[in-house]
């Protein structure tokens, strides 16, 4: 193990001592999963609940095959909520006529069969799908090692130096992988967003309390910088 990977399991065991260890358990089924995973792009936990919500009382819970056949408009006002809904509603049909014509079924369950990388590739075909959205399915849903990076996972594991200032966040996720073990990978991600809401904020982070003080690059060069 080189040092980088012994600090992030350093990181990984301050963060559970501090937030709690999160067993991983299925949220939703992966199709589910993928629909609120695009209906949260680019927007809050808030909207994303509601535009799901409502998208689940007009077409009913989990009934596809209706969200499929809907006037696109009509599926554009119910998940209005999320934002972006013009460019969401038809990428949501979109997805789902894409796995009905290669699957025969509107659903993603044969991606449990299918090793990782081939399933996450397999997601990324579809207009709209990137490797974060992707990753969420198979993480969030089907428990594979896939390693989601959003903007807190993001800022958070660069700050660390966990991986260099300049990695993008379609980088960040091979990094990432490469680096822990994959059994760590549900637990750290959430506590890293986790500490990114609570502690590591966008412009004012608060290092004063922060129980990665030691193995932080970004708090060791705003002390040596004073």
């Amino acid at each position: 193990m080189n040092d980088l990977a012994a600090r992030a399991l350093t990181i990984h065991r301050l963060l559970i001592g501090h937030y709690g260890d999160r067993p991983w358990r299925p949220r939703l089924d992966p199709l589910s999963e993928l629909v609120v995973t695009i209906l949260s792009q680019n927007t809050n936990d808030v909207n994303r609940d509601r535009a799901w919500q409502r998208l689940q009382e007009r077409f009913g819970r989990a009934d596809w095959r209706k969200v499929m056949a809907a006037p696109t408009d009509e599926l554009v006002e119910a998940i209005r909520p999320g934002g972006l809904a013009q460019t969401k509603a038809p990428r949501i049909q979109e997805a789902l006529r894409t796995i009905l014509a290669e699957c025969g079924e509107l659903s993603l369950d044969f991606l449990r069969q299918m090793p990782v990388e081939e399933a996450k590739a397999w997601l990324m075909r579809l207009k709209g799908v990137g490797p974060k959205t992707a990753a969420i399915v198979l993480l969030f849903s089907l428990g594979q090692p896939a390693f989601p990076v959003d903007t807190h996972v993001h800022r958070v594991s660069r700050r660390l130096g966990l991986i260099p200032p300049n990695s993008s966040r379609q980088k960040a996720h091979h990094l990432l992988e490469e680096l822990l073990p994959p059994e760590t990978y549900y637990s750290f991600h959430l506590n890293l967003i986790a500490h990114g809401r609570e502690v590591c904020h966008p412009r004012v982070p608060r290092c004063g309390i922060c129980v990665l003080q030691r193995c932080c690059d970004y708090c060791r060069d705003m002390r040596s910088s004073h």
